[in-house]
């Protein structure tokens, strides 16, 4: 159906421009019932959707500022694999204070999403100890000796508790802060996982020390990689994965 399924948010919804930053999906600025929205068109399957809607509205209703998906006129959080969801005003993140703000808001929403469900299709890092494939990733596409460095990395994870993670918060766009508030935006690469891949970000504001920010950045770099493989960020990032 396409762009065609907005016309089930109303009659007087209207696109207004695309909006830059994803690569996944379609993304336009619209509005819908006088209120400037987001809507996000993409290949995502409806269980996988349901996943992200249910996750963002738990988030919401625990004080998180995400993106809340705006239900069609007949109650649907989505429609042939288009999504509108509320805009979320402010900045990037600039300074070392303002990337603090970023990782205590990270770290809430790891304590809320204890022992939720993994995203449909989707594998852990430590899933990738013994699978090859887990949606966007497929191990089988890599050289056999970045799997073996990518795995290690993975191994230092086994038995920690397990969480939502972002999945690309160390991106400044996918943030918007005013002075009272921090919103992630962008839940495509959000999974269930070790919270440490949410940590790595820059001036270390997470506060990680010694062997704890080795484990981290291994690991993500490790995720990144192979999330990505192999574009020109993919080959810099396992570059950048220990030797075994």
């Amino acid at each position: 159906m396409g762009w065609e399924a907005l016309e089930q948010w109303g009659e007087d919804v209207v696109r207004i421009e695309p909006l830059t930053g994803g690569v996944a999906n379609d993304v336009w600025s619209v509005r819908v019932n006088g209120q400037l929205a987001v809507a996000r068109l993409g290949g995502r399957n409806d269980s996988d959707l349901a996943w992200e809607a249910q996750l963002l509205q738990h988030l919401g209703r625990e004080g998180l500022t995400v993106p809340m998906p705006i239900p069609t006129i007949d109650g649907q959080l989505f429609v042939d694999g288009l999504v509108v969801m509320t805009y979320l005003e402010g900045e990037p993140p600039k300074t070392k204070a303002d990337w603090r703000r970023v990782a205590d808001t990270l770290r809430k929403l790891h304590r809320l999403t204890q022992n939720w469900p993994q995203r449909p299709s989707w594998r852990s890092s430590t899933d990738l100890l013994h699978a090859e494939i887990g949606t966007k990733i497929d191990l089988n596409r890599m050289p056999l000796e970045g799997v073996v460095r990518c795995r290690a990395a993975w191994a230092r994870l086994i038995g920690r508790q397990t969480c939502v993670v972002h999945g690309n918060p160390n991106n400044p766009s996918n943030i918007r802060m005013t002075a009272g508030r921090v919103g992630l935006i962008d839940w495509d690469e959000a999974h269930v996982d070790v919270p440490d891949l949410d940590l790595v970000l820059p001036h270390n504001a997470a506060n990680l020390h010694g062997d704890a920010h080795d484990i981290a950045a291994q690991a993500s770099a490790a995720w990144e990689a192979a999330v990505c493989w192999d574009d020109e960020y993919a080959i810099k990032r396992l570059a950048e994965v220990r030797a075994v």
